[in-house]
């Protein structure tokens, strides 16, 4: 057997995989964290900035997203980059992707906050839209970990 990592994904495919990612960014924009919820299994696993390891959508919404989403601006995946990766029966992908966003110095003063993650998906069905099992998000190296925005919240 010949493992390979970057084998043909159907359009399809990722371009579900991308969708997900624009309607992140579009919840993270919006600082509306009930919108965002569907896009992630209730129990999904994210490697967290607070905690080793977040359980659970509600968990991670209290101690990581509301901890930035309304800190910072101009949250936007580089949708043209992201990278799928699709299991043989289509129902279990991982996608992994950069983004771009704005934070803010104490003083007020902005700065470029990038990051990179790879997210795994599941479905139960072929065509349905993508549900995150785990979430792995990063900031790039010497990018400031706070921001000091402070946006209203939608949700």
């Amino acid at each position: 057997m010949s493992v390979k990592a970057l084998t043909p994904v159907a359009p399809a495919d990722a371009d579900a995989v991308r969708a997900w990612f624009k309607e992140l960014s579009d919840h993270v924009q919006a600082v509306d964290y009930a919108a965002a919820r569907h896009l992630f299994a209730e129990d999904f696993v994210a490697f967290g900035t607070y905690t080793n390891f977040v359980h659970g959508r509600d968990h991670t919404e209290k101690n990581q997203w509301r901890n930035v989403w309304f800190s910072i601006d101009k949250f936007l995946w580089r949708l043209d980059d992201v990278q799928t990766f699709v299991s043989p029966d289509r129902l279990f992908a991982v996608g992994a992707a950069v983004w771009d966003s704005i934070g803010y110095h104490p003083d007020g003063k902005t700065f470029d906050r990038l990051g990179r993650a790879t997210v795994s998906f599941a479905r139960e069905n072929v065509g349905d839209p993508w549900v995150a099992t785990h979430t792995h998000m990063s900031l790039f190296r010497d990018t400031p970990s706070v921001s000091h925005g402070n946006k209203p919240v939608r949700s």
